[in-house]
């Protein structure tokens, strides 16, 4: 590989005036393409194999009348102090604003609260549950402003109006939180490279490929439904480890010059060997978030996926635009003056070395601070809650929260999240009385607060009853609830015949939660078996791959007790804008770790490649580990600094999905770069030894050699054969 890098290198160096062409041709066909489609994105959670999404296929087609699968808005009204919603102008403008619903654009029914039982009992609170024909991707504007100005006209008249459901959240944009961290990586690479132009190529190449790859995914929302945030986390992904990967290689291509070399001979063995790091770092990413769809939830598998083609092509862009780009720029990206005195001085050791030898001087102690540092961190995952965003988690003063408020005021916490109790009698004998005995069972539960009676399908063998629970959606009482009714409704299927199946979004929030559950080891088990094998690849040995692994626990552990901490237990919640505090967002301990043990996986590949690198080239295990810190622990510090600087621009995001995922990533960086790379890592190759480079015989014969460290490729290049033609003259640069 490290071979074949080294001619794609000299290649694009060489032809760097086509490549550029190729590339800016392949992003403006794609925009162009991206700016003449129609996209749309959805939130919307598909769980197949689960009792909740079977009851809601069966009502999709046995009550197409009721749109089980539309989108729905829950309009609340509540009158002024003194006055009621039952009598006088309040009720005949609530009845005026009813009918306006149900002539809406886009709206299909609408349940009068007068009607329909939804006035409060002391008649101050009432609202009209308002379903759609399409489903919440497909409200279009226009049926969003109807809902917004018929609020309005309420409001007008006098009274309290408040919207939620999933026909109100508005489809969320890109924010421009993300160039505080572009900021702040623009300042670092300066500071590392000393060279305005050094600089800025990484983040010229990134900001290209991150187009490239949102404007990708924009064009693929037009033919298949995507989740809302896929480009958004595409792009937090997409620019932290594009901007990594060119730092690399950028790096390696200064170290060359300075050894002599010309500057298209520099190109193609920093391709050669940082860029073989970078295909090994970026596959291990790779398979971490494409192993996401072996969970079986679409808006992960789009979230993973949509991931993964940014970092392919940002490894992609690595590999053939930044030589080019490199060849414009040529030797003078070498050229730094921006330095310090103190980084250009031959005597003064870099902080990395100076730290490397102080933890090979102290690696037990060190080991021991540092593990138990991130135990203690871990801590408050313990008590980790998981859930699903709704209007109960919504920012205080939005009008879903206020509606969400509203109805627990007027009717308790549950009407915000009724059941859907689905009995399919199409087996049993008598399927009225099967209902009429399952109606019976329900209202006989402690913690039901009502039971609507049962309505029939058309051939009245399919009942829905509507159960509200007395507990809020969210809380452990309802969780209970609808376990119970499941357990009860396999009895009442062995005495009638009919099956009783839950669902709704309160039984698919919590099915989610059990999935995910269920999936953890599974996907485990996936992920870290296939990068175990890749870093084997990598590295040639057992032991370096299991503290890669050990680690990474060691950080996503920690990470999942500062989420917890921040987003459940509201511990520095000011600090980082979280206005409501709740259960952690089901998908993410899964999602975070495949991203964070990809994360991991590149900084353990970045560095410990050149330590690896020295030992075969006959440096002692110590020395080794001092001289991977020498060549790689800055450049390291500058890449996990950039990350954690793009991750944290996402803090600042309305979504609060967003939001959690920018700083469990932040922290993961952190933690994993810093206390994991480059604290525990260095200490356990202390210990270890030249143990930590051994491989079985058997296996060693069993694994093919990559040659990331590039032994083949200097063997190839002192017999002159690399490229087919010897190497330019070398030319002289001066130092940064």
């Amino acid at each position: 590989m490290a071979t074949y890098l080294y001619r794609l290198g000299r290649f694009s160096f060489r032809r760097r005036r086509l490549v550029l062409l190729v590339w800016v041709a392949v992003l403006a066909a794609i925009g162009i393409g991206a700016a003449s489609v129609s996209s749309s994105t959805t939130d919307t959670f598909s769980i197949p194999g689960t009792q909740s999404q079977k009851a809601l296929d069966l009502l999709t087609e046995q009550f197409p009348q009721a749109s089980a699968d539309g989108a729905t808005a829950r309009v609340v009204f509540e009158a002024p102090h003194g006055r009621k919603l039952t009598s006088g102008t309040d009720k005949a403008e609530v009845e005026r604003l009813v009918a306006d619903l149900g002539r809406a654009d886009q709206v299909k029914t609408v349940a009068d609260p007068y009607a329909g039982g939804t006035v409060s009992k002391d008649g101050t609170i009432g609202y009209a549950q308002v379903t759609y024909k399409v489903a919440d991707t497909d409200v279009t504007d226009r049926a969003r402003t109807d809902l917004k100005d018929i609020a309005a006209k309420g409001e007008k008249a006098g009274l309290h109006v408040s919207m939620g459901g999933t026909a109100v959240a508005e489809e969320p944009g890109q924010s421009s939180t993300e160039l505080i961290g572009i900021l702040i990586a623009a300042v670092v690479l300066v500071v590392t490279f000393g060279s305005l132009v050094a600089a800025g190529l990484p983040l010229l190449t990134a900001l290209f490929g991150v187009g490239l790859a949102v404007l990708s995914i924009t064009l693929a929302s037009s033919v298949v439904d995507l989740s809302s945030s896929t480009s958004t986390l595409a792009l937090m992904l997409g620019l932290a480890v594009a901007i990594d990967y060119a730092l690399f290689i950028v790096s390696r291509y200064r170290g060359e010059l300075k050894n002599g070399h010309a500057p298209e001979e520099a190109a193609g063995r920093a391709l050669g060997t940082a860029g073989s790091a970078v295909v090994f770092a970026g596959l291990t990413v790779i398979i971490a978030l494409a192993g996401l769809s072996v969970i079986g939830i679409g808006m992960l598998t789009d979230l993973g996926l949509g991931a993964a083609f940014a970092v392919v092509v940002a490894v992609v862009i690595a590999l053939t635009l930044l030589p080019a780009m490199l060849g414009f720029a040529g030797a003078r990206i070498a050229t730094g003056k921006l330095t310090s005195r103190r980084m250009r001085s031959a005597d003064h050791e870099p902080m990395g070395v100076r730290w490397s030898q102080f933890v090979l001087r102290n690696p037990v102690r060190v080991l021991v601070t540092a593990v138990a540092g991130l135990l203690l961190l871990a801590t408050p995952a313990l008590s980790l809650e998981l859930g699903m965003p709704s209007d109960a988690t919504a920012t205080p003063g939005s009008t879903q929260r206020i509606a969400y408020d509203t109805i627990s005021d007027g009717f308790g916490a549950g009407y915000n999240g009724p059941l859907s109790v689905v009995v399919d009698a199409r087996g049993s004998d008598d399927p009225k009385a099967a209902a009429h005995d399952t109606a019976a069972m329900l209202d006989a539960l402690p913690d039901v607060a009502s039971v609507s009676p049962a309505a029939f399908n058309g051939s009245g063998d399919v009942a829905l009853i509507r159960t509200v629970p007395g507990s809020s959606p969210s809380s452990q009482r309802t969780v209970d609830l609808v376990s119970d009714i499941r357990d009860r409704g396999a009895a009442l299927r062995a005495d009638t015949g009919a099956e009783v199946m839950v669902t709704g979004t309160t039984a698919l929030n919590i099915d989610i939660s059990d999935k995910l559950s269920a999936a953890l080891i599974p996907y485990l088990c996936v992920v870290v078996g296939l990068a175990l094998i890749l870093l084997m690849l990598v590295f040639r040995s057992v032991l370096v791959p299991l503290k890669a692994a050990a680690g990474f626990l060691l950080s996503v552990l920690a990470t999942l007790g500062v989420v917890v901490a921040v987003f459940q237990k509201g511990w520095f919640a000011d600090v980082f804008g979280v206005d409501q505090t709740g259960p952690v967002v089901s998908i993410l301990p899964i999602f975070m770790i495949g991203v964070v043990f990809g994360l991991a996986m590149d900084y353990q590949v970045f560095l410990v490649t050149r330590m690896r690198e020295e030992y075969v080239h006959g440096a002692e295990p110590r020395e080794a580990v001092v001289a991977g810190f020498r060549h790689g622990a800055r450049v390291v510090t500058a890449a996990a600094i950039i990350m954690i600087a793009v991750f944290s621009g996402f803090i600042f995001s309305d979504q609060s999905i967003i939001k959690s995922m920018g700083l469990g990533l932040a922290a993961a960086v952190l933690l994993d770069a810093f206390v994991v790379r480059m604290t525990i890592v260095p200490a356990v190759m202390a210990l270890l030894g030249r143990r930590a480079w051994s491989l079985p015989g058997w296996l060693d014969r069993l694994l093919p050699n990559v040659d990331v460290e590039g032994e083949k490729l200097r063997h190839v290049l002192d017999d002159g054969s690399a490229n087919g033609a010897p190497e330019p003259e070398r030319v002289a640069t001066g130092r940064s």
